[in-house]
């Protein structure tokens, strides 16, 4: 690793940090040191850190804002890449909106409101960067990033960029082809329509209201912990199997909403797996329904 550091260092693809804590990375605040963040200063540097990586066959994986991410204990042995800067700008024309992979999914949509356009108000809750919310297919209320994305640029793991429209990237429930194909989203295109920015501007603000009501947003958490399963509301099977308030060590099952697991103080990411565990063996065994994780785990248990 110490090489791989040091190529970084002399190609100046940006910051090279060693050993670097994740924690303070992730909403759930959890995670141990990966080998080195690199953090590159543009697309060019994005690419040749990414080739740098594979030849030397170093494991990595993009980090975006930290959310859906949960990073083990003992981190992560290889290479974290953050975006940056260099990858936070937007800009509009007329309806159609042009955003850097790493810019907040919040952000852009009180823009897209203030611009007088309509499609991103469900967005106002989702934590995560652009590029993240395309990866996920990020959703709520009723819509989702493939009712609006247009196409988006990918960094291929062998170097190559590639634009992928809305059909190619294979968009599911919270899925999509970035989940089998290594690559990195870069710049996101979306249209949007026009609206009435009086009723944008209330449907934000109640989609805000409930949030506040609903979600335990003044702790440490990662938003829901699971996908909700076919004709059923995966907050709704864990509150209804007793769940609510269930705790191991410093991870808790909110009380104020069942699919939020929440960073109490101290949790660490084995307190976060196990209660995990129990919540889907519980529901599993109590209402016969099974619970696949919305999170995503990276690094050495």
């Amino acid at each position: 690793m110490l090489e791989v550091i040091s190529e970084c260092q002399a190609a100046q693809v940006g910051e090279v940090l060693p050993n670097e804590q994740m924690a303070p990375y992730t909403t759930w605040k959890i995670g141990g040191p990966a080998d080195v963040m690199v953090v590159p200063a543009s697309a060019a540097k994005l690419a040749e850190t990414v080739r740098i990586l594979s030849s030397h066959k170093v494991p990595w994986f993009l980090l975006g804002r930290g959310s859906n991410l949960l990073v083990a204990d003992k981190g992560f042995r290889g290479a974290v890449i953050r975006l940056g800067p260099a990858f936070e700008e937007v800009r509009f024309d007329r309806n159609i909106v042009y955003a850097g992979a790493a810019f907040s999914f919040i952000k852009l949509s009180v823009l897209a409101g203030k611009e007088g356009l309509t499609g991103l108000e469900y967005a106002g809750g989702i934590p995560g960067s652009v590029g993240g919310a395309v990866y996920m297919n990020a959703g709520a209320h009723g819509s989702d990033v493939s009712r609006i994305l247009k196409q988006a640029d990918v960094l291929l793991g062998s170097g190559e960029l590639v634009t992928l429209g809305k059909d190619e990237l294979q968009f599911a429930y919270r899925h999509s082809l970035l989940h089998h194909l290594p690559g990195i989203v870069t710049e996101v295109v979306f249209e949007l329509e026009y609206g009435d920015r009086k009723e944008i501007a209330a449907a934000m603000a109640a989609y805000k209201d409930r949030r506040l009501r609903t979600q335990p947003l003044q702790l440490p958490c990662a938003g829901s912990t699971f996908r909700n399963p076919e004709n059923h509301f995966a907050a709704k099977l864990i509150e209804e199997a007793g769940l609510k308030g269930t705790r191991v060590g410093g991870a808790e099952v909110s009380v104020q909403h069942a699919n939020f697991i929440i960073n109490t103080g101290q949790a660490t990411a084995e307190d976060v797996l196990t209660l995990m565990s129990q919540i889907q063996s519980t529901v599993k065994e109590k209402l016969g329904v099974e619970l696949f994780p919305e999170v995503k785990l990276v690094g050495e248990r």
